[in-house]
């Protein structure tokens, strides 16, 4: 649990969600709470701090006192200028990344992804069926290779993270800890679940 000390976890929240009608996915409750911060509740206890990737309602994500970094890239070109745009900004070495739309991310999150890591400077969530390439733990050290594979125009994470030599990590004994909140109807669908 020490190496998790080192790693700041990361709650993205700077997407569209046009799958939501274009509101946005973070602020949106959840039993009560807002989706980001459960994801950020869920990562605090395991990580050395916390920050969150917005580019709408920053004064209200700033409201919990943790810091917030916005895309550098206009135009909502998702999640890897999200991820770009904070390891830009934030001196950490080891970033864990989360989706907003994750409310229900396991305890063992961080240190299984570190301890699955071996020398990849990239690791992601397998669930058993599907890549979760959003839920990743990534090193300062891919930052120069982001930056160019975006100014390439490419977008597609799951082709950055394979060319960088990343891995997935198994997750299948804990699937549901991945259940992502894409639309109005997940959303109530999961009220009242813990």
């Amino acid at each position: 649990m020490n190496q998790c000390r080192g790693v700041l976890g990361v709650v993205l929240a700077g997407g569209r969600a046009t799958r939501m009608g274009g509101k946005d996915k973070g602020l949106q409750e959840l039993n009560g709470k807002p989706l980001w911060l459960h994801v950020a509740d869920a990562l605090r206890v395991q990580v050395g701090a916390i920050a969150v990737s917005a580019n709408r309602h920053i004064d209200i994500y700033h409201q919990r006192g943790y810091p917030v970094y916005q895309d550098a890239l206009a135009n909502y070109p998702g999640p890897l200028a999200g991820i770009l745009s904070v390891m830009q900004q934030a001196d950490d070495e080891w970033f864990l990344f989360c989706p907003c739309d994750t409310p229900f991310i396991t305890s063992v999150l961080a240190e299984r992804m570190i301890e699955h890591r071996k020398d990849a400077p990239v690791v992601w969530v397998h669930d058993g069926e599907r890549d979760h390439p959003a839920i990743t733990l990534i090193s300062r050290k891919l930052c120069p290779d982001l930056r160019a594979y975006l100014a390439s125009g490419e977008r597609r994470v799951m082709v950055f993270m394979r060319q960088s030599g990343g891995h997935s990590v198994d997750f299948s004994d804990l699937k549901e800890a991945f259940v992502n909140v894409n639309t109005t109807e997940d959303l109530q669908t999961l009220q009242g679940k813990v």
